[in-house]
């Protein structure tokens, strides 16, 4: 770019800067910056659209337009040509603008006047906050260089915009980070708590956008920079060498570290006028924008990548959380954009609750929240943009949403729903030690899933019988690498010693769909929870599962012990994996070390294939178990990871009753014990349906058996199983309400 040109910008930024930087109020500088623009820009026209919510656009400030329309003329998210660039997030730029797809005429504002349009969004680190336009009579588009000094300024403007620059009394914005918010999510673990907001990475705020010595930054550019390769590069010393998939990973993440052509993008921002930091700060927010737009999952991990290094190199050049941890509160809320499950184990059950912003109800957040029996909400769009550390916020995981900075109404009735749910945990700890012993005597065993070590002190206090589930994954991703055999002996030599003799059923690796491990190698599988996953891994890969199994044999030393295979579709797989047990069995035999006193192999009936197995299946497995989770989306076809489609469709559906019943036949008519497992058997209507169909185990989350077992207590299932087929029998497409409404006269 021209010095000349540099030199405008710099001095735009300048004044840019005294404006910004008087005691005048917000509505006050916003005038100002327009009139800068307008100025320095040759234009008849300068407007800043801003968000009042996550739909609407209001005009905030102008200079040429009609000033009565300031504060008057709004728009919908993509409607009209500012509209278009909020939604696109991509510059507008056009020599005729009332002929372009899309305008729309405002006739409050006068603009019929101006031909040429140029919108540039407003946005920070991926959020767009508002849009800036010029526009001129003449018909003309905008020069490269135009377009880019009006991205650098609305970059200063946004990250004014956060810094609050623009509020005050009669401002255009009211105060963000202050008023209350209400952000909708989905649900990924229920229970509702309360706490403070604890940012798994706080934000860095940068206070000073612009500068007027591009010398002095470019040096704190360049040595940021040399900090962070130097960072990489130990990284890559650090890695396992013998593991190629980490080392090509590690790799790629020094490709952009090094890369020449990120460096020469900030350097020339720095020129325009720019910070340092705000010349990360703009070249991260162009790569979010890209990341949002990329299907391809290999450019979003490298788009990943690129934010991560970001993140790092503001941390360096503001050293702003360096050292977050010392400030945790009591009763920390963790808010993060995403997280692993390494991350969030070292953060300890001390974590009350957790909002995230993306996430998956399948995700490793996910199951450690379940075993820590916290509340967990998931796609809260928006929470890591509103939240500061230390905000108060409510965690409701039975509706989904998170109140941050709640009013006191808001407040007053949450702990009060606290409040009721505290008297309820204490009546079902009355009933801990008593059987779930219908009213026409029918015992249904209340297990519990688990995954931690952590996990197991709450089979005393919840009451339950056993582990009907213990997931062993956990350990594979929350290393860097494959735990060793005697590791994993160990640990599940603890498990068994905690449950104190109670049953524990290992469930042995189940990866692949939304669980991968970063240390094997990828798979792009257009629909993995399809594909290659769970025993089909196993059977691929049998040295893992063969090292699985002799650890569980020689953690049982003598004691029982059962182990499922999940994912099994058909006979022969389970024949296969059972084969692989039986040599495991023989080699242990043959080192002299003691086998169980009695050995249970059982199979996780998922898909709606192993239904129909031959009778031979169900002969020779030692018991079932039904893994709801996995069997409802592959019985419905929805995809439980597909907000869109998960909750279409009920569990209480006459056809999966029906369904469900058919398996209860089958192995009633063999012997062969079965299960239920998975979210909807710890919920008490589900659970009563499930019992009143003929299961008599039902495996649940620790805090699910009081409340399960206070409901089936209370009930005859041969009368709760009259509703059901009078439900069916009338063509209703769900049991529910016909169960809820019999439930209301007898409970």
């Amino acid at each position: 770019m021209p010095e000349r040109l540099e030199t405008e910008s710099r001095k735009l930024l300048g004044r840019l800067r005294e404006a910004l930087a008087t005691d005048n109020e917000g509505q006050e500088r916003l005038n100002a910056v327009v009139d800068l623009i307008a100025d320095s820009m040759g234009t008849e026209v300068c407007s800043i659209y801003l968000f009042r919510d996550s739909e609407t656009l209001e005009l905030c400030a102008t200079k040429g337009l009609q000033a009565e329309a300031v504060h008057q003329t709004r728009m919908r998210l993509g409607e009209g040509l500012v509209g278009r660039t909020a939604k696109s997030r991509t510059v507008i730029n056009t020599a005729d603008a009332p002929a372009s797809k899309g305008f729309r005429y405002m006739p409050e504002t006068g603009e019929e006047r101006f031909s040429s349009f140029c919108g540039v969004p407003i946005q920070r680190l991926g959020d767009v906050l508002g849009v800036l336009v010029v526009q001129s009579k003449d018909a003309r588009e905008y020069t490269t260089d135009e377009v880019y000094a009006l991205e650098i300024v609305a970059m200063v403007i946004a990250e004014m915009t956060e810094l609050g620059a623009f509020v005050g009394e009669g401002a255009a914005l009211s105060a963000r980070h202050q008023r209350p918010v209400m952000l909708r999510g989905s649900i990924a673990q229920e229970g509702a708590t309360e706490g403070l907001v604890y940012l798994h990475e706080p934000r860095v705020v940068v206070t000073n956008p612009i500068s007027d010595d591009p010398e002095t930054e470019s040096a704190r550019l360049h040595d940021a920079i040399e900090q962070l390769r130097a960072g990489v590069d130990d990284m890559l010393i650090g890695a396992n060498t013998a593991d190629s998939d980490q080392k090509q990973v590690l790799e790629a993440y020094r490709m952009f570290a090094n890369s020449s052509s990120w460096l020469k993008r900030m350097q020339e921002d720095i020129q325009n006028g720019l910070s340092a930091e705000a010349a990360v700060e703009k070249e991260q927010s162009l790569a979010r924008a890209r990341m949002a737009k990329a299907t391809d999952a290999y450019l979003r991990e490298r788009l990943h990548d690129l934010d991560d290094l970001s993140n790092k190199l503001l941390r360096l050049l503001t050293g702003q959380g360096a050292d977050a941890r010392a400030d945790m509160p009591d009763n920390p809320i963790l808010v993060a954009r995403n997280i692993g499950p390494g991350e969030l184990l070292e953060y300890g059950k001390k974590i009350k609750g957790i909002v995230l912003e993306e996430g998956s109800v399948g995700s490793h957040a996910a199951i450690v929240a379940r075993a820590w029996a916290i509340p967990l909400i998931i796609n809260a769009k928006g929470v890591t943009r509103e939240a500061l550390n230390g905000d108060p916020i409510l965690v409701d995981g039975e509706q989904g949403i998170a109140h941050l900075r709640p009013d006191e109404t808001v407040q007053a009735a949450f702990r009060d729903k606290i409040e009721m749910q505290t008297r309820a945990q204490k009546r079902y700890a009355s009933i801990r030690d008593l059987p779930a012993e219908t009213k026409c005597g029918q015992i249904i065993s209340l297990q519990m899933n688990a995954g931690l070590l952590a996990d197991l002190p709450s089979l005393e206090g919840s009451g339950a019988e056993g582990v009907g589930l213990f997931r062993t994954e956990l350990q594979f991703l929350i290393r860097n690498q494959m735990p060793r055999r005697a590791e994993l002996s160990a640990l599940y030599s603890r498990v068994l010693n905690a449950a104190g003799g109670k049953r524990v059923a290992f469930r042995t690796l189940d990866i692949g769909s939304d669980k991968v491990l970063t240390y094997m190698k990828p798979n792009d599988e257009p629909n993995p929870a399809m594909g290659w996953r769970a025993i089909r891994v196993g059977l691929d890969k049998p040295g893992v599962l063969r090292m699985q199994l002799q650890a569980l044999l020689r953690a049982a030393n003598g004691k029982p012990l059962a182990v499922m295979f999940p994912f099994i579709t058909q006979i022969s797989e389970f024949r296969a994996a059972r084969t692989e047990m039986d040599k495991a069995m023989a080699r242990e035999t043959k080192l002299g070390h003691a086998l169980p006193s009695k050995l249970e192999v059982g199979a996780m009936l998922e898909t709606p294939s192993l239904a129909y197995a031959p009778d031979a299946f169900f002969k020779e497995v030692d018991f079932i178990s039904i893994g709801g989770n996995d069997l409802k989306q592959f019985f419905f076809a929805a995809d439980r990871e597909n907000e869109r489609v998960r909750k279409r469709y009920d569990t209480l559906d006459s056809s999966f009753l029906a369904f469900i019943r058919n398996v209860i036949l089958r192995c009633e008519a063999t012997g062969t014990p079965l299960s239920f497992c998975g979210e909807d058997a710890g919920r008490p209507v589900e659970a009563l349906c499930f019992a009143a169909l003929g299961l008599r185990s039902l495996s649940m989350r620790p805090a699910s058996v009081g409340p399960v077992k206070h409901l089936l207590r209370r009930v005859d299932l041969n009368e709760v199983r009259k509703v059901m087929d009078d439900a069916m029998n009338n063509g209703d497409q769900s049991v529910r309400r016909a169960v809820a409404d019999w439930l209301v006269y007898q409970v």
